[in-house]
């Protein structure tokens, strides 16, 4: 991995960042960091530091969301059966669960589907269509997928089944012609929050559904802790209703999370949840019963009742997180090997096949592999009689539109910005290879193929103090959009005690101390422990970091926790 730029997020303007200070009370350096976020006001400022669920949108600005609830109370009234049907990953399968949850308070022949990964793919299958049918279902209401599935409603229009579509992916040319379609990033959807995740469109209309009937939006709340998880796990920006939300879901996850929830945390050894913590600890365990076995798993997990039987059902899908990871380790090393052979030196993407690969794992796969290539990468599997692939993109460069300039060797692709999913022929696998790096090559900016990190603000040591952090720690939940802050300070030397810590000692731990203020702090650095010697002997360094607690025997202090240090010569900018 090549040296990281160290790259500064563009200046707000002064004239902001003078007033908020002015304004609110606070130090310009909080202050600029309120206004790098978009907060320009005091009323602004009010309403990030202090989320109200008041401040959110009134559903029904959503397109199509009247036509969506008018055909949910047609169907509870004359008894229909409803199909809750969803994608198999987090938020798929969390949007499932909140709708089974919230529509069982009113209503009881619902049954939820969630497809196979492996024998029926992403999105809305036929087999799901034909499940339905067979089950005398006459509505589906389609949660984090359907978007493009145009010809897969027109299949289930011919078997005399409705569908609604709940999405947050990006409408092809083409929209599917259901009774109600609702994903605010529809061209001519005017609800104002474009970026809610799938489980999010999912509580909307669970949201018109009981304000319709009249219901007060504090019996949804309980339906928080499955959106805080969506929003973490699908990676959406935690800002606007999207920062509201996860808000008070990691409120109801930390104080009264549903009894699956509760499961999972004690089998993961955690009680107290961050938005970090449900991408690193939670997500991967649910995501892991539909990489594994079948994402049915998760939906049993997350709207179950008896506690026992959910110890059990968590602990096995723990067992199936721990295998995921054994699988992403091996195909890992796997794929390194195939790159090194290669000699990647003159390609700026990464695409590799491997029949033998389990197409579960194989998007965390691509995203272990920017690790140490960084750039845009694809890592294909054997599907059938198809080749399945999984994409991972590099900061700033949209994966999704260089993937419509390959459409001619792909049968299809869905995804954002940053992630998608494929499939193609076998034998235009080459073909596909080689257009898709002539695009990246062609359009990607040079400097997007070196590893960054991206900072707020220079700090001096001496300007985190105690109140700093508590007005620091405000500023949660962090995520895209709202990530925490990064500082940088220079000019540190070790107070001595630098030494290199965990296995093989790859690891930093220092005390850093700024000679100009007299101000010391200690911090560990994660894979710099060969820098330990240097540091000890007083070498001048310069680091970029988060501040974090650090809690050791009852004690609490401030940390650095640093995500890169360079030696003070080498600093650039």
């Amino acid at each position: 991995m090549p040296e990281k730029r160290w790259v500064a997020k563009p200046a707000p303007q002064p004239e902001i960042v003078e007033n908020l200070a002015s304004e609110i009370g606070l130090s310009p350096e909080l202050a600029y960091l309120l206004a790098l976020r978009d907060v320009k006001t005091f009323s602004e400022a009010k309403a990030f530091f202090r989320p109200t669920l008041d401040a959110l949108h009134d559903p029904f600005l959503m397109k199509g969301m009247a036509e969506a609830v008018a055909r949910i109370e047609l169907a509870m009234a004359n008894g229909e059966n409803i199909l809750i049907y969803g994608d198999y990953d987090v938020d798929g399968t969390t949007a499932v669960s909140l709708m089974k949850s919230y529509l069982s308070t009113r209503y009881d022949r619902l049954d939820t589907y969630i497809p196979d990964r492996y024998t029926e793919g992403y999105g809305i299958s036929l087999q799901g269509i034909d499940y339905a049918a067979d089950n005398d279902i006459t509505l589906i209401i389609a949660l984090d997928c359907g978007i493009k599935a145009v010809d897969k409603v027109a299949y289930a229009t011919e078997k005399n089944i409705d569908f609604i579509i709940c999405d947050h992916h990006n409408a092809g040319p083409e929209v599917p012609a259901a009774v109600a379609v609702l994903d605010p990033k529809q061209p001519d959807c005017p609800y104002p929050y474009k970026e809610l995740s799938g489980c999010g469109v999912g509580f909307k209309l669970c949201q018109a559904l009981h304000q319709q009937a009249g219901g007060s939006f504090e019996d949804l709340i309980p339906l928080l802790d499955l959106l805080a998880i969506s929003i973490g796990a699908d990676i959406v920006p935690i800002t606007g209703e999207n920062r509201t939300l996860a808000f008070f879901g990691l409120e109801v996850l930390n104080k009264n999370p549903r009894p699956g929830i509760k499961a999972l945390m004690a089998v993961a050894g955690k009680d107290t949840f961050t938005i970090g913590n449900v991408v690193f600890i939670l997500g991967p365990r649910i995501n892991a019963a539909g990489r594994i076995e079948h994402g049915k798993l998760a939906v049993e997990l997350l709207t179950g009742a008896d506690a026992e039987q959910l110890l059990e059902k968590a602990s096995y899908i723990d067992d199936h997180n721990k295998t995921r990871k054994d699988l992403d380790r091996g195909i890992t090393d796997q794929a390194l090997q195939l790159i090194a052979a290669e000699g990647p030196e003159y390609r700026t993407t990464t695409v590799l096949y491997s029949p033998d690969w389990h197409k579960g794992v194989i998007g965390i796969v691509a995203s272990r592999l920017i690790e140490s290539y960084h750039r845009p990468t694809i890592v294909f599997t054997k599907s059938g009689d198809k080749l399945a692939g999984s994409a991972r993109s590099v900061p700033g460069f949209d994966l999704y539109q260089a993937l419509e300039q390959c459409t001619e060797t792909l049968i299809q692709f869905g995804g954002h910005k940053y992630a998608a999913g494929m499939t193609l022929l076998e034998e235009n696998f080459s073909a596909f290879r080689q257009q898709f790096e002539n695009v990246v090559q062609q359009t990607i900016a040079p400097e997007l193929l070196i590893p960054q990190v991206a900072f707020d603000i220079e700090l001096k040591l001496a300007d985190i103090t105690e109140k700093f952090y508590r007005i620091l720690k405000q500023f949660e939940p962090h995520g895209p959009g709202n990530l925490a802050p990064t500082f940088v300070t220079h000019h540190l030397k070790d107070t001595g005690w630098a030494k290199g810590v965990g296995q093989d000692e790859a690891h930093l731990k220092f005390v850093g101390l700024e000679e100009s203020t007299g101000t010391q702090l200690s911090g560990i650095a994660f894979g710099f422990g060969h820098l330990a010697e240097q540091l000890k002997a007083g070498h001048p360094f310069s680091i970029a970091y988060h501040v974090e607690e650090n809690i050791w025997n009852g004690n609490v202090s401030l940390q650095l926790m640093v995500k890169d240090v360079k030696l003070s010569e080498s600093v650039e900018f």
